[in-house]
């Protein structure tokens, strides 16, 4: 199915500035099929004619449309509804469907005077019963959004969408203010999440900023953002918190010309949400910690390991000691790099070029060293990271000390790319420009450091291999199978 944004790239005569104001409208327009109780169509012209190019349905009331109409043309389905709105600028009539009654309008989407579209609204008659004081007032409140669209005043770029997080709908509750901000009308919804705040007192015919100032809080006042909400006068939202309970207050001012003469207030009870909220930045902070005092006690560990180094008379043992300094060094690195974010992966780049600074700079060479990273390895998850971050070390701490111990160059190139299941495919190449392999060299048979290397590629999945390097120097190239990475 085709998006708004692909009619509207094919509809004549509209600027970046329409295509704007078109998409604020669908990202908003829900209030409306809320309040209306009725399906909303956007028409745009297209082919000398006008199709459907957005359609949303309320979660207030029943639904006029059961299959999608966005793609189809206008006469297709509503006769002249849409040609005499383009004509008279508005339109309605109401129509039989089976058993049931249609009532339909149509007005012009404007924006600087300029024609942008249709905006339609259906919703199904029920003459056999009167309205109740609620579908009274929200039908109310409905229309004068319908006259906001068309006159161009609603929806604003300032005006928050649904899109935010935690922002409410009609049905969470909604008021009908007027220039004073006095509450004319409270749904019952909006009357339990006021008072969920504590106030116990009547809601309508109050003045909704001074209900809200007089809850214990504590803070003395409201904040000027809040307040401006509240008052009806800022399209935007606020939240307001009592004790536990929490409120998250939208405001829509209800515009005549560029007069001012009410506001309509949605209002939804977040608190559980923020209770959820605080749950998670607490577990967050929790693992950032774990990963602080892991990061610690390895440090300690190597710094135990290095004093017991400086001890130890025989050589043999003092290097394997100093081995063991650097492979633990090398994890608390990436536990250290876990404890800066509240993600459960890794910067890996970051950590390939200070781990190679790391090894050059207490390399054991008569000569210099010239280091370099390409490539990216893009983010690491943790289980991941420890594995391919000891490789890459052993790797590096081989070619240095033993491919150029008199200095020379060291290379690292990372390339990753997607692979099936999710799972993403991690290349490395280590180059050195030594004197090449040792003659008869295996890596079944060789060190501490080749093996621990062997076994952990293997256990990601993956494949290394030594070659020498024309004319001289020593290539290792390793490939490992990654778990993915949730953007």
């Amino acid at each position: 199915m085709r998006t708004l944004a692909d009619f509207l790239r094919i509809t004549p005569g509209l600027d970046e500035a329409d295509t704007e104001r078109l998409h604020l409208l669908v990202e908003d327009w829900h209030l409306l099929a809320d309040l209306s109780f009725s399906d909303l169509v956007l028409w745009v012209a297209h082919a000398g004619g006008w199709v459907a190019a957005a359609h949303t349905r309320p979660m207030t009331g029943p639904m006029v449309f059961v299959e999608e109409v966005v793609g189809q043309e206008a006469s297709v389905i509503f006769g002249d509804l849409i040609m005499r709105a383009a004509r008279d600028g508005q339109s309605e009539h109401v129509r039989e469907r089976g058993q049931d009654l249609i009532h339909e309008r149509a007005r012009l989407v404007r924006r600087s005077g300029r024609v942008l579209g249709i905006l339609s609204i259906h919703d199904q008659l029920d003459s056999g019963r009167p309205q109740t004081r609620l579908e009274e007032n929200y039908a109310g409140m409905g229309d004068e959004l319908f006259t906001m669209v068309a006159e161009g005043t609603w929806p604003t770029s300032a005006s928050p969408s649904g899109a935010h997080r935690g922002a409410p709908r009609v049905g969470d509750g909604v008021m009908r203010m007027d220039e004073a901000g006095t509450v004319e009308y409270a749904s019952p919804n909006a009357l339990s999440a006021v008072r969920q705040l504590g106030h116990q007192g009547s809601v309508e015919g109050e003045v909704l900023v001074q209900i809200l100032s007089s809850l214990p809080r504590e803070a003395g006042h409201l904040d000027e953002g809040l307040a401006l909400v509240a008052m009806g006068r800022a399209a935007w939202r606020s939240d307001i918190s009592v004790g536990g309970a929490a409120l998250a207050i939208r405001a829509i001012p209800l515009m005549r010309g560029r007069v001012r003469h009410g506001a309509i207030v949605v209002v939804r009870d977040v608190s559980e949400l923020r209770r959820r909220g605080s749950e998670l930045m607490t577990k967050d902070q929790t693992i950032r910690e774990i990963h602080h005092r892991v990061k610690n006690n390895l440090q300690t560990v190597a710094a135990l390991l290095r004093m017991q180094s400086r001890r130890v008379p025989d050589e043999s043992a003092k290097e394997a000691l100093d081995e063991a300094v650097r492979r633990v060094g090398v994890i608390a690195m990436i536990y250290e790099a876990l404890s800066t974010g509240f993600a459960e992966t890794v910067d890996f780049d970051d950590v390939a070029v200070r781990g190679l600074r790391a090894i050059v700079e207490v390399a054991r060479t008569s000569g210099a060293i010239d280091s370099r990273v390409t490539g990216s390895f893009g983010m690491v998850r943790a289980e991941d990271a420890t594995a391919v971050g000891l490789i890459l070390s052993e790797l590096v701490q081989n070619a240095v000390e033993h491919g150029i111990p008199e200095g020379g160059v060291v290379r690292v190139d990372a390339q990753r790319t997607s692979a099936d299941g999710g799972d993403d495919i991690l290349r490395v190449t280590v180059v050195d420009d030594g004197a090449g392999l040792p003659t008869g060299f295996r890596p079944s048979r060789a060190g501490l450091g080749t093996r621990i290397v062997t076994s952990m590629v293997h256990d990601l999945g993956g494949q290394i291999r030594w070659d020498d390097v024309d004319p001289h120097g020593t290539r290792v190239r390793f490939s490992v199978r990654l778990r993915g990475v949730e953007t």
